[in-house]
This record gives C-alpha cells, structure tokens and sequence, in this order.
C-alpha cells in the first residue's frame, strides 16, 4: 500500500503472500498474481531487492554481534582458568611450606 499498489492487496491476501513468500517472488511470479503492468512489477522487485539488502545486512550484523560475544566469553573463561592456576598453585605452595617446616 505505500507503494500506492493496494489493487493487488486482495489477490496477494487470497494467495496467502507473507513477508516470506514476498521475499521469494521474481517477475514471472508477479505476473501470474495478476501483476500485469510491467512498471508496478518493476517497482515491487526493486523494493524487494531493497529490502533483501537490508535484511542481508541485519544479519550480518547480528552474526558478527554474535562473534563478539563468543569471543568474550572465551576471554572471560581463559581468565577464570587463569585465576583458578593461580589459585591452586598458591595453595599447593602454601601447603608444600608447611610440610617442609
């Protein structure tokens, strides 16, 4: 409707088209929706296109999001591991000493 196409609104209803189907739709597709003007055709598939970018980019995006927190989490477990030795080795020192006394 923002793209001032709302006669098509009840064939893409009755067809069932989400945003998913949407997404999945080429010329040919369009065109047996009864998409038969070649300009309205043009202006869905560059505003799919669009939004195939964007959605493209969002998850990229939440990919390398993703990967920061990995990588934090294996810095944060990498230090606990390090304090744990330190932990440890300080108490086996500490006990190794009053052996020896």
């Amino acid at each position: 409707m923002s793209l001032n196409l709302e006669q098509y609104v009840s064939e893409f209803s009755a067809q069932n088209i989400n945003g998913e189907h949407l997404l999945q739709l080429d010329g040919s597709k369009l065109k047996a929706l009864g998409m038969t003007s070649s300009q309205d055709r043009a202006i869905i598939k560059r505003k799919l296109k669009e939004m195939k970018a964007s959605l493209e980019k969002a998850r990229k995006a939440q990919e390398k999001m993703e990967k920061q927190r990995e990588k934090l989490r294996k810095r944060e477990q990498e230090q606990l591991q390090r304090r744990s030795k330190k932990t440890d080795k300080s108490l086996s020192d500490a006990t190794e000493g009053t052996n020896e006394q």
